[in-house]
């Protein structure tokens, strides 16, 4: 499959192929009297009803498990008497009868998973209560590799249904396509993490366990809860799953690296924090707040500044929420910006500004991305707006 017009295609193509040949496959008496439409409308509907069910499996790739659970209705889809699907080194499953074909059709079908292209052959099968007489096989390809094979038994060769095999195959296809962009998407997702983790710099973990050491002897009360502040920071910013959070989870694990960085700079730094309750269960990508207050704290306080105010808000925009990260230091030269958001250059200091506005545009489309107003000794405003419902975004 080459891209998603093509796939759209082959789907529809297949179903509409297949439920031509089941349809054929019926006797007039097969429908049901309750049934609504003629025979060809019902088969259609059965059609697409069978080929939603068989999906799902196919959408965690092309496993033993996902072609056992999908093998069934994909032999309904075709409506032949049996059905096998391989990888490329042995039969997944065998659905129907006929099973003693099974243990040949690895050697059937190696110069098919060589060469890509189907091929059809009788069976040679010698026992007379044995259904089976003819067979297709079809590659099973996704972005050009050939990841193994569908093949569709039957007592005698059919044009009709090598082409109903050959379409179903395409509709696999898609699924497995699917399964692999759902793959690439969670490294994508995976991979970004563990950038921003990068991005929580080991001088500001060594910073903050020296800080807490200093009060040991002099506020042992004060440095058991930093220390405990810190050991919950670090768990929820080092967790492994989830792709997403609440607001109320970030802000909590952004007060606990707040309270961190105040026991080391003390006075230097007055935050301000506003937010709306409204707003605590949206849910957004998660670890996507904490590295724009990072960027806040390390412009605040960077060069001579002597003491910096950082201002969070997070307040009700009725279908959104809208939150916004302000501080009072150096600024940034607006071209600077620029070069960063488009990966250009200085990526020490902008992968996590960089990094979260992909995020967002990647789950809530571009118009979602950051907005950020800076100038040189101008300080820094930072908003990002998060949709309060959107398919598929779920706090965890």
């Amino acid at each position: 499959m080459t891209g998603a017009a093509a796939g759209i295609g082959a789907v529809l193509v297949a179903l509409a192929c297949a439920a031509a040949f089941w349809a054929g496959r019926r006797t007039a008496g097969a429908v049901r009297p309750s049934d609504v439409g003629t025979p060809v409308e019902h088969a259609t509907f059965e059609t697409l009803h069978t080929a939603s069910l068989a999906a799902p499996p196919l959408r965690s790739g092309l496993t033993e498990e996902s072609a056992r659970r999908a093998a069934r209705r994909l032999r309904h889809l075709l409506g032949t008497d049996a059905l096998c699907l391989t990888d490329r080194e042995s039969v997944l499953v065998w659905d129907g009868a006929g099973q003693h074909h099974g243990t040949e059709v690895m050697d059937r079908v190696r110069g098919l998973l060589d060469s890509g292209r189907d091929t059809a052959f009788p069976t040679g099968c010698d026992d007379l209560d044995c259904p089976l007489r003819w067979a297709v096989a079809v590659p099973l390809t996704v972005d050009h590799r050939v990841l193994g094979a569908l093949i569709a038994y039957a007592p005698r060769e059919s044009a009709v249904l090598a082409r109903a095999a050959g379409e179903v195959a395409r509709w696999v296809c898609v699924q497995l396509e699917l399964a692999e962009l759902d793959r690439s998407r969670t490294q994508l997702i995976e991979a970004e993490i563990r950038a921003l983790r990068a991005q929580i710099s080991p001088h500001f973990l060594f910073n903050s366990l020296a800080a807490i050491a200093s009060f040991v002897r002099t506020d042992p009360e004060q440095a058991r809860e930093l220390l405990l502040e810190f050991a919950d920071f670090a768990r929820y910013s080092f967790r492994k799953h989830g792709d997403f959070t609440t607001l109320a989870d970030e802000l909590h694990s952004i007060d606990q690296y707040l309270a961190l960085v105040r026991a080391r700079f003390g006075d230097r730094l007055a935050v301000t924090l506003q937010v709306a309750p409204e707003v605590l269960p949206v849910a957004l990508p998660f670890l996507c707040l904490q590295p724009l207050v990072e960027n806040a704290v390390k412009h605040g306080l960077e060069g001579a500044v002597e003491r910096s105010r950082i201002t969070i808000s997070a307040l009700d925009a009725g279908s959104e929420a809208e939150v916004v990260i302000e501080d009072d230091g150096t600024g940034m030269d607006p071209e600077r910006l620029r070069r960063i958001l488009r990966g250009e250059g200085d990526a020490s200091t902008g992968v996590g500004l960089l990094n979260v506005d992909e995020r967002l545009r990647q789950v809530y489309g571009d118009e979602y991305g950051l907005v950020i107003e800076t100038a040189v000794g101008a300080g820094m405003r930072i908003t990002l707006r998060l949709p309060k419902y959107r398919a598929g975004v779920h706090g965890s």
